[in-house]
């Protein structure tokens, strides 16, 4: 008389069970399988910074606003063992990410590298800026490396010469680097951008690396016109090999501290330092900026003449006027002050 009683109970306890189980798999398919990350556009980024903790990451992205549903994100992270796997660097979060998919992702640590780039360098406190705002490490920490004597000595470079071993381009890096990370890789960069031939160029004109990227800073900001550059450098180049001053504006607006000066005046060459080659034969100790590779092609390919002095065109086209004597380069000087004049241009 009970044997069915009893059966039927079993059954709706196991019909019970069931949808219980039913029930917690739904849930837990949705915490972990649906979509849980909300974007206004396909993609962001967010940087988790080394030394972080699980408690920064969902801090980080509580901020940015792009979980549904923090709490669901926890409980994921929680039973996929997150909190012990943070790895700080540069995430690319699709949109409709799951949880499943963002933990993955992140405790995996399959970042985002940066294509870090710079240009129109003139002083290393600008380098070091421009690059903290694309990689972690701060403008501080990549200017104390500068500034350590017996590190850059291993590269082969010094406080003057420094500047000589970043090329200009764009680097694919990891947004975590730090600043020696930074000048390591940029050291590499640096021995590939110098290869075999352009080595070859280098001692066929008698100048060392560093001695290139320096006139090339020169040459670069004497024109930004590509295609007179190599036919500057052939001035200077004549000059060296003469042993005349090269008597370059740049330099001396260099040892002023001012780019910005649009005259340079009598008192403005006696001023002492290296880099006045108004008063000091030969090329300065090191680069006035960091120069373009197009500026260092032009010093290894430069134009052979017999142009000793170049002056700015009076249309201020931006090109120049060359000239073999002292005498036809007076007369082009002379045009150009008169139109600096002309537009009261004193300084």
């Amino acid at each position: 008389m009970h044997e069915p009683r009893i059966i039927k109970t079993i059954l709706y306890l196991l019909i019970a069970i069931f949808i219980v189980i039913g029930i917690w798999g739904i849930d837990t398919y949705k915490k972990a399988y649906v979509a849980n990350v909300r974007l206004k556009k396909k993609f962001q980024y967010i940087h988790i910074p080394t030394g972080s903790a699980y408690e920064d990451v969902l801090e980080i992205l509580g901020n940015e606003n792009i979980l549904i549903n923090l709490q669901t994100f926890n409980w994921c992270a929680r039973r996929k063992n997150y909190l012990n796997h943070v790895y700080p660097g540069r995430y690319k979060i699709k949109n409709r990410m799951s949880n499943n998919q963002l933990i993955n992702m992140l405790r995996a640590g399959i970042q985002n590298p940066v294509n870090l780039t710079f240009n129109d360098i003139r002083y290393l406190e600008q380098l070091a800026k421009r690059i903290s705002l694309q990689i972690e490490a701060d403008s501080a920490s990549i200017m104390n490396l500068f500034h350590e004597k017996e590190f850059i000595a291993n590269y082969g470079f010094d406080s003057n010469s420094v500047k000589a071993m970043f090329i200009p381009n764009t680097y694919e890096l990891w947004w975590n680097t730090d600043a020696k990370g930074f000048f390591i890789r940029m050291n590499k960069e640096y021995e590939k951008f110098w290869n075999h031939e352009r080595d070859r160029k280098s001692e066929d004109i008698g100048l060392t690396r560093n001695e290139v990227s320096t006139l090339a800073s020169i040459v670069e900001e004497e024109t930004r016109k590509e295609d007179e550059k190599e036919r500057i450098t052939g001035v200077y180049m004549n000059r060296l090999h003469k042993g005349i001053r090269l008597q370059a504006d740049p330099t001396v607006k260099y040892a002023m501290g001012n780019f910005n000066v649009k005259r340079i005046l009598k008192n403005h060459l006696e001023i002492e330092s290296p880099y006045n080659t108004y008063k000091y034969a030969g090329l300065p100790p090191g680069p006035i900026r960091i120069p373009s590779i197009g500026s260092i092609d032009a010093v290894l390919n430069y134009e052979k003449h017999d142009y000793l002095y170049f002056c700015a065109r009076d249309d201020f086209s931006g090109y120049h006027v060359f000239a073999k004597t002292l005498s036809q380069h007076n007369n082009n000087a002379r045009l150009y002050q008169r139109a600096l004049s002309r537009r009261r241009i004193y300084k």
